[in-house]
C-alpha cells in the first residue's frame, strides 16, 4: 500500500468528503486515521501545546522530547475521542437520515468504509498509544498529584463528551476549558515540574495566557452546534445551542471571539505579553465577518457562491477567523519568546520591536488590499 503523503497534509488542512470505497480502502493507514478523526479539527490539540511549549521555553524549563511524547499523546486522544463520537452517535441512531456530521465529512461507519468491529479496534489502538504518553507525563512528574487529576480529568471527558456531556449541554464549556487553560497550562505544568521538580510560580497566569486560544476554539464547537441545532433538536441531542436557542447561542459565539481579543489586550497592558501578540489584530477582518454573520439567523439554504460549503455556516466563518487567529497568536508567543531571551542585546526594548512588527505587517496588509483592489478592477 502506497503512503499517501499529499493526502496527509490535505486530511490535516482540510475536511474531507469521499464517496468511493474502492478510493478508501486504496489509502494508507495514516490517512484513514487522518480522515476518520477529522485531523484538520484535532490539530487545534498541536496548536495548544506549542503554545505550553513556547511559554515553557521562555521561562527555561522547556526539553524537547518530553514535549514532543505528551503532544503527540493529546493529539491521538483528541482523535481516539472523535472515532468514540462517531460510534456512539452511530449507534444511538443520530449519524442517520444525512445527519449534519455525514455532510461535511467522511463518516466510516455511516458509508460502509468500516463495521463497528473495526471502528472499535482503531478506538483501541488509538487510545492505548494516547494511554501510553499520559503514563509517560505520570512518570516524569514523579506522580504528582495535580498532573494525575488531569490525567484522571482528561480520560472522563474522552470516554463521556459525547454522551452524556454534550447531551447536557457541557460539551461546549467543556471544549473552551480544555483545549485553552487545561492544556496549555497542563503541558506547561508537565515540562516545569519535569525540569524542576516544583511547582511553577505563574502557572495561573499561564492558565490565562490559554484562555484567548481556547475561546477561539470553543467559538468554532458553539457555532457548529447552532448549525446543527434543528437536526439535535429533533435527534434529543441536548447541546448548549439546542437548550438556549439559536439567538443565544450567536450571541453567546460573538462574545467567545471578543473574549479572545480582549485577554489578549490586558495581558499585553499588564506586561505578561509584550506588543508582539497584538499581531492577532490582522485577524480582526476575520472576526468582524463572523461576528456579522452571527448577527442574523442561519438561512435556510446556502446562499449564492457557499454552496460548497454548506452545511457549515456559523462554525464555517468561525473555522475561517480561527485558522489566522490561532496562527497569528502562536506567532505572537514565538516573537515575544524569541526575543525576550535577546533582547539585552538588542539596541530596542521588546515592546518597541513589537511595535516595528506591527507596523511591518501593516504596511503588508495595506499592500495586499491594494493589489487585491487593483485585481478587481
Amino acid at each position: 500500500m502506497k503512503i499517501n503523503f499529499g493526502m496527509w497534509r490535505k486530511a490535516t488542512w482540510e475536511l474531507i468528503k469521499m464517496d468511493d470505497k474502492k478510493e478508501w480502502e486504496s489509502l494508507d493507514v495514516v490517512s484513514k486515521w487522518f480522515i476518520a478523526t477529522r485531523s484538520a479539527v484535532t490539530t487545534v490539540t498541536i496548536y495548544s501545546s506549542i503554545i505550553a511549549g513556547l511559554l515553557a521555553w521562555r521561562d527555561n524549563i522547556f526539553s524537547f522530547w518530553p514535549w514532543l511524547i505528551v503532544t503527540l499523546g493529546l493529539f491521538i486522544a483528541h482523535g481516539t475521542n472523535n472515532l468514540l463520537n462517531d460510534y456512539t452517535d452511530y449507534s444511538r441512531g443520530v449519524d442517520k437520515d444525512n445527519y449534519f456530521r455525514t455532510q461535511y465529512g467522511v463518516h466510516p461507519l455511516v458509508q460502509g468504509f468500516w463495521t463497528k468491529s473495526q471502528q472499535i479496534q482503531w478506538f483501541i489502538v488509538s487510545g492505548v498509544l494516547a494511554f501510553l504518553s499520559g503514563i509517560f507525563a505520570l512518570w516524569y512528574t514523579q506522580l504528582n498529584p495535580t498532573v494525575i487529576g488531569l490525567f484522571a480529568f482528561g480520560a472522563l471527558v474522552l470516554l463521556f463528551y459525547t454522551w452524556p456531556m454534550k447531551y447536557w449541554a457541557l460539551g461546549e464549556l467543556a471544549i473552551f476549558v480544555i483545549w485553552g487553560p487545561i492544556l496549555i497550562a497542563g503541558v506547561y505544568l508537565v515540562l516545569a515540574i519535569g525540569a524542576t521538580g516544583i511547582w511553577p510560580q505563574n502557572f495561573w497566569m499561564v492558565a490565562l495566557a490559554g484562555i484567548p486560544f481556547g475561546a477561539s476554539v470553543a467559538s468554532i464547537n458553539v457555532a457548529k452546534h447552532t448549525d446543527k441545532l434543528d437536526d439535535d433538536k429533533k435527534k434529543g441531542v441536548g447541546t448548549f445551542p439546542v437548550r438556549v436557542g439559536q439567538t443565544v447561542a450567536r450571541y453567546t459565539t460573538m462574545a467567545t471571539v471578543v473574549i479572545a481579543y480582549a485577554v489578549v489586550i490586558y495581558l499585553v497592558a499588564t506586561g505578561y505579553f509584550s506588543t508582539f501578540m497584538l499581531l492577532i489584530l490582522f485577524a480582526a477582518q476575520r472576526a468582524v465577518y463572523a461576528i456579522g454573520v452571527l448577527t442574523k439567523p442561519r438561512p435556510e439554504g446556502p446562499p449564492a457562491g457557499f454552496e460548497v460549503f454548506w452545511p457549515t455556516w456559523f462554525s464555517g466563518f468561525a473555522f475561517y477567523h480561527n485558522r489566522m487567529f490561532a496562527g497569528l497568536f502562536i506567532l505572537g508567543v514565538l516573537l515575544d519568546t524569541f526575543f525576550r531571551k535577546f533582547t539585552g542585546a538588542l539596541p530596542l526594548t521588546l515592546n518597541w520591536l513589537g511595535a516595528i512588527a506591527l507596523g511591518i505587517g501593516l504596511v503588508i496588509a495595506i499592500a495586499r488590499f491594494v493589489m487585491d483592489k487593483s485585481k478587481k478592477k
